[in-house]
């Protein structure tokens, strides 16, 4: 079925800041999508690039942001703008680094509706490229997975609750009741928070990984930096603990390559039986991230990666401050310390308030 522009069952909402390289891609998959009538509004967060210019090529309705109130995330700025103007019953918020299956947006609302959820959300097929993303994504969706198991959050009776911005369908009424974008507008980890707050409210979640939409979510080393650097430590409950853990697993397993190639005979090899161990288990708990072996393969050298990155997210919340796509977040929390209790996740909060942002241009 086409777009639709009047009483649509679903509005797509694609929050936009400086996308002029995802956006023609996205909007691409989204026109034309088979199944329930739909409208797509493109909302411009101010962008300094040809974000618009190729916004308005496609039959969307192209808004501008409202000016970004003190204390709020660009993002959520921008997705109550969406929202502001959406008539679907249905609202799908989508990045604008996604790509849609010709079905994304059916099999998402049959599949909400065929399990009584007000609100569902996808966690995406990511497509990596350079030796950086193949090391590192698997590595950090592996942990993901192990912290955020989709049968947990979607069990009603769970606390457990997450979701992906990047394809997260709710009900319009279930949107409004919680307060929307505009009830965890201070927070960095918006999805994190609004799952968690719909899931107070008594509406069931469903939540899982899905090859119906898929992205690239960064493009270069330093924008893979900066994003994880924003998000990393404040999913995860012990961030020095598990940086801690992970770094000797990779001492473990590098120890354990070097005896096995240096073995000369059976008992030297069998010096290496631990570290092997190690090996096998790590490779196994990847297998959880749905990567390919490629990507799997050089994961290895991403332990260190990883170790590296989450103690300066950790540091970088400490201290106070996080860059995002040219806006500076000001931090007013910090993640805990390693050794406190962790936050729960449905009944704590997993986000940062945002107290004040300084919005600079895109380097």
């Amino acid at each position: 079925m086409s777009v639709s522009t009047e009483q649509p069952e679903v509005s797509v909402i694609v929050p936009a800041r400086n996308e002029e390289a995802n956006l023609a891609e996205c909007l691409g998959s989204l026109v034309g999508q088979a199944g329930p009538s739909y409208e797509i509004i493109v909302v411009d967060d101010h962008s300094t690039d040809r974000t618009r210019e190729i916004a308005e090529r496609f039959p969307v309705n192209v808004i501008t942001a409202d000016p970004l109130p003190d204390g709020w995330s660009g993002k959520c700025n921008a997705c109550c703008s969406g929202a502001r103007v959406a008539k679907g019953k249905w609202l799908l918020f989508t990045d604008a680094d996604t790509k849609h299956s010709g079905n994304s947006i059916e099999q998402g609302l049959r599949e909400a509706e065929e399990n009584g959820a007000a609100m569902l959300s996808y966690s995406p097929k990511q497509e990596v490229h350079s030796f950086a993303e193949r090391a590192l994504m698997p590595v950090i969706f592996a942990e993901l997975a192990a912290t955020y198991g989709p049968r947990e959050v979607s069990d009603p009776y769970s606390p457990m609750a997450a979701a992906n911005g990047q394809y997260l369908l709710i009900r319009r009424d279930a949107y409004d009741t919680v307060g929307g974008h505009a009830a965890v507008a201070e927070a960095i980890l918006e999805d994190v928070e609004l799952a968690k707050r719909v899931k107070q409210a008594g509406f069931r979640l469903q939540f899982r990984s899905s090859d119906a939409v898929s992205t690239r979510m960064y493009r270069s080393f330093a924008q893979m930096w900066e994003g994880w650097t924003k998000n990393l430590a404040l999913l995860f409950p012990y961030p020095l603990r598990l940086a801690l853990l992970r770094a000797l697993e990779f001492l473990v397993v590098a120890t354990g390559a070097f005896l096995l190639l240096r073995a000369r005979s059976m008992s030297d090899a069998a010096e290496a039986l631990f570290p092997l161990a190690v090996i096998l288990l790590f490779y196994r708990r990847l297998l959880r991230a749905h990567f390919d072996w490629l990507s799997n393969m050089l994961a290895i050298f991403g332990l260190p990666f990883f170790t590296l990155l989450l103690l300066n997210s950790y540091i970088c919340h400490r201290r106070g401050s996080v860059r995002w796509k040219g806006r500076l977040y000001g931090t007013k929390a910090a993640p805990l310390p390693s050794g406190t209790d962790p936050p729960n996740p449905a009944g704590g909060s997993l986000a940062v308030a945002v107290p004040a942002i300084t919005d600079r241009k895109s380097e």
